[in-house]
């Protein structure tokens, strides 16, 4: 982290501080007690405050906000200041944090970049990535998320980006901002807080999106996901006038399109596509987010728990029934959160895809009975994560093709490795 002095801390009146061992400058700001030392700044988040004196014993400064959100913020707008760095945000409906991971991957090929493990974009976990900035740090990259008006424009005012990417907008949230026309203006917030001469990379062709991109003093960019292919593990992406072929760690289309995202804005940042190979080779997609598992028999597990809202569920569905050649089709697919009223159409449609794309289905929830359809040639219903387990413990076989997907409340993730043990079992029988 750029240093601070303990002066400029004790200037903020967070709240009760404490000096570690070190307490000349702090070269870190977090909120693990077993990862912190001398030089470093413990803040205590919610019961973290049982950790201080761990926290201070291993000789790192203490900080118990008065307010632990404002207190973050303040910090991490310290540290802000004192960098050049250029900041993205990244926003939108889905995508997010594999389009985070993929652009600071091919960011760092080329430049001293920084941005977060998994889905650190909320209030807590903001500040904390913009805490991680170093002196020599040239990109940042954040990923911010919505769960209503206004979240996002503070997050913005911490981080200060130049360059705005919105991934998606569709569904997502909407017991909270209302339609996809509100999630839209939430998610523009991110092109409204960028300064005079930002960027703004957006998807192309989104209704309810283009009457937000109005500002004549930042640049619009457009991105069309048709200009995005994969064939295995290859990737052909068209930005401009150019078009690059790339070695890629998935082989799902919409990652495709992600990564598409991802580079037009290494290419607004005017980074060389010379490194873009050696970036795409460094790419490490955070977990539950279309990871794949290999099964005896020709068959493969996409883990694609970690959440789920009516365009990303149709993006995996036909992702799975592209990729299958043949193979049985199975999908263990729990229900979409936080969808409002809308919410018994949204499955139902779901359930109408799941039709055409799904040999066998297991539907988890009560809202994930939307998803039962007639044209569905086997279908199971479970309560929740174990009893899906249970499940698919008596029906999934090599050679199978299978998807794993839902909300992250649903708690799908632990599937998978169900999944995974049968395979070992199958393999040592």
């Amino acid at each position: 982290m750029i240093p601070i002095a303990w002066q400029e801390i004790e200037a903020l009146g967070l709240g009760r501080l404490t000096r570690g061992r070190d307490e000349g400058e702090i070269l870190a700001i977090g909120a693990d007690s077993r990862e912190v030392g001398p030089g470093d700044l413990f803040v205590a988040l919610n019961t973290g405050v049982m950790y201080v004196d761990e926290a201070n014993a291993r000789g790192a400064a203490t900080l118990v906000p008065g307010d632990q959100h404002a207190a973050l913020a303040a910090l991490a707008s310290l540290v802000r200041a004192k960098s050049s760095a250029r900041v993205i945000a990244v926003v939108g409906s889905t995508g997010k944090t594999t389009t985070k991971d993929m652009l600071g991957a091919l960011c760092s090929a080329a430049v001293p970049t920084v941005y977060p493990a998994e889905s650190l974009n909320n209030e807590i976990g903001l500040p904390l990535t913009v805490c991680m900035l170093e002196p020599d740090t040239e990109v940042l990259v954040t990923e911010m998320g919505m769960r209503g008006p206004g979240q996002i424009a503070e997050l913005c005012a911490v981080a200060r980006p130049q360059i705005a990417l919105v991934t998606s907008i569709g569904p997502e949230h909407l017991e909270l901002v209302g339609s996809v026309a509100d999630v839209a203006a939430a998610n523009a917030e991110a092109i409204a807080a960028l300064p005079s001469g930002g960027v703004a990379v957006v998807p192309a062709g989104v209704e309810e999106l283009e009457p937000l991109l109005d500002r004549t003093d930042v640049e619009i960019l457009r991105v069309d996901p048709a200009d995005a292919r994969i064939d295995g593990n290859q990737a052909e992406l068209r930005i401009g006038d150019e078009t690059l072929l790339l070695t890629v760690p998935f082989t799902q289309q919409h990652l495709a399109e992600n990564l598409l995202a991802a580079l037009a804005v290494y290419r607004a940042l005017g980074l060389p596509l010379d490194r873009v190979d050696e970036g795409a080779a460094r790419i490490r997609l955070s977990r539950w987010r279309g990871d794949q598992i290999e099964l005896p028999g020709g068959g493969f597990v996409v883990n694609d728990a970690y959440n789920a809202n009516p365009a990303s569920m149709r993006a995996a569905l036909l992702d799975l029934s592209a990729r299958a050649h043949g193979r049985r089709r199975v999908a263990v697919l729990g229900e979409m959160a936080e969808l409002g009223r809308e919410s018994a159409r949204y499955h139902s449609e779901i359930g109408a895809l799941v039709a055409e794309t799904v040999d066998v289905l297991v539907a988890v929830g009560a809202s994930a009975r939307g998803y039962l359809e007639p044209g569905v040639p086997e279908m199971h219903a479970c309560e929740d994560g174990d009893g899906a387990g249970d499940v698919v413990g008596g029906l999934v076989r090599p050679g199978d093709a299978v998807l794993v997907k839902a909300s992250r409340a649903v708690g799908l993730e632990g599937v998978p490795d169900r999944i995974a043990k049968l395979a070992e079992a199958w393999s040592a029988s």
